[in-house]
């Protein structure tokens, strides 16, 4: 009996990357309305560190999301800077945010107003120490608390 394994390792997955084309952008482009762009835009200006993913930070609903919500908060970025926006409750939204950006995954992190990118650029950023440095630069991180006082009972 002759081994399958041959025929899959020819079959190829494209990547996503390899999908959008100049051809094939402005069909990305033409389902973002006005009032979308605007509400994204909105989002974003909302809080210094916006992410958008599928869940909430208490409860992703995938891996990537996951990962990311972890890697910000190793890096200790401050709650009181940060929103977090699930893409799951609104398919305009999911839709929606992969135009603004021109990103086609989700989660997407803004910081500052700026698009860092998807999960793998935010675990990348992190492994090579640049995301610890942005974060800084950027004033996102919670204040360090005072431990002077903490010795004394």
């Amino acid at each position: 009996m002759a081994s399958l394994r041959p025929l899959f390792r020819a079959f190829t997955r494209p990547t996503v990357a390899s999908l959008i084309t100049p051809r094939t952008l402005p069909i990305l482009r033409r389902n973002l309305s006005d009032d979308t762009r605007r509400a994204i835009k909105e989002s974003i200006e909302s809080h210094p560190v916006v992410l958008f993913m599928k869940g909430t930070p208490e409860t992703p609903q995938c891996g990537f999301s996951r990962a990311t919500v972890q890697i910000l908060g190793l890096h200790g970025v401050d709650p009181k800077k940060f929103a977090a926006f699930n893409v799951l409750e609104d398919e305009e939204l999911r839709q929606g945010i992969k135009e603004y950006s021109s990103w086609p995954t989700i989660p997407q992190l803004y910081v500052n107003n700026e698009f860092v990118g998807g999960c793998d650029i935010v675990v990348s950023m992190h492994q090579n120490g640049e995301l610890a440095e942005f974060l800084e630069k950027e004033g996102v991180l919670a204040p360090a608390e005072e431990t002077e006082g903490s010795d004394k009972q």
